[in-house]
């Protein structure tokens, strides 16, 4: 596994690199861009629309776009500084130990957990979609009336969707079913590490009930307002696997920023290329740098779940020389 240990760091390096490099790009794009045409940050809305657990809800509030989404920006760089120094080791120092040994303990550190993961998701929708494309299956986004509008929902979604999906789809039933305690202190500390505060002797409960969330997670990606095409309910069901099984294992921070990766991280470049290039969002995405991404992230895919499969055959060999 130490074979794998440098290429795994050094590609971790990178993908937080461009991660962090995301947040002044978002924030250019949002306010110093022409990518709303007609309309900038100061563009009134009368409602906030929230997705929550399947349900639609609209709020009637009134505020600037720019507003809102500064918040939300705010949130999720705060949520990025915890994972990079926390919970146990911060990012640098979890990744010396797998450089130099090879050795995968990336529940100690958030970022490291979260960027493993995403690299498992971004290789996973490949595979997916790859496999539906050959026998006639296309995914098609919904139609945005406006690009800077668009960029506020794929930046807001994250936020709403993995509180509504994730902590109370998954984490509120997970305090049900392993709590032994009823304090609300323990109830907020369960919501944000389920694994980490609930005593979970038998993960098969845990499985199944985040295997429903992902599917009802899949299914509303193509009954909402905003629907995508039917090709979208697979990849969308195996990412709420995946988001679902990190925020059970490893957090709710780890499990929002995955989700925060595969919309505004990614989409932030993506209209930063539309910007540079006067080209549309869709043409961006045939842009070679987003090409460079997804070979990044397959090959970080690859290499996560090679460690993981070596680990976890090492694991079963130390126990069987104890045995």
């Amino acid at each position: 596994m130490q074979a794998l240990g440098i290429p795994f760091s050094a590609l971790m390096s990178i993908i937080f690199g461009v991660m962090l490099c995301s947040f002044p790009i978002g924030a250019y794009i949002f306010f110093n861009s022409d990518v709303g045409s007609e309309i900038n940050y100061e563009y009134p809305l009368h409602s906030l629309d929230f997705f929550v657990a399947g349900i639609s809800i609209q709020i009637p509030i009134e505020f600037e776009i720019g507003d809102v989404f500064i918040v939300i920006w705010c949130i999720y760089a705060i949520i990025f500084s915890i994972a990079m120094f926390g919970p146990k080791k911060n990012f640098f120092l979890e990744l010396a130990p797998i450089m130099n040994h090879g050795k995968n303990t990336s529940s100690s550190n958030y970022m490291v957990s979260m960027i493993k993961w995403f690299t498992i998701l971004i290789l996973t929708s490949a595979i997916i979609n790859i496999a539906q494309e050959s026998i006639g299956i296309t995914t098609e986004p919904p139609i945005s009336e406006n690009d800077l509008i668009q960029f506020f929902d794929v930046t807001k979604a994250p936020l709403i969707e993995e509180i509504g999906f994730r902590v109370l789809l998954v984490g509120v039933p997970l305090f049900a079913i392993y709590s032994h305690k009823s304090s609300i202190k323990h109830f907020f500390k369960s919501l944000w590490h389920p694994y980490e505060n609930l005593h979970v002797d038998n993960k098969t409960k845990a499985i199944a009930l985040i295997v429903l969330v992902a599917v009802f997670f899949g299914v509303a990606h193509i009954i909402s307002g905003e629907a995508w095409s039917s090709g979208k309910f697979a990849q969308a069901t195996a990412s709420g696997i995946i988001i679902g099984w990190v925020y059970f294992r490893y957090g709710l921070a780890p499990a929002l920023l995955i989700h925060w990766a595969t919309n505004y991280f990614i989409f932030s470049y993506v209209y930063l290329i539309a910007d540079i290039n006067f080209v549309t969002i869709s043409e961006a995405f045939s842009h070679s740098m987003l090409l460079t991404f997804e070979i990044i992230f397959v090959i970080g895919g690859i290499i996560s779940v090679a460690m993981m499969i070596i680990h976890r055959k090492n694991s079963q060999k130390e126990e069987k020389l104890q045995i």
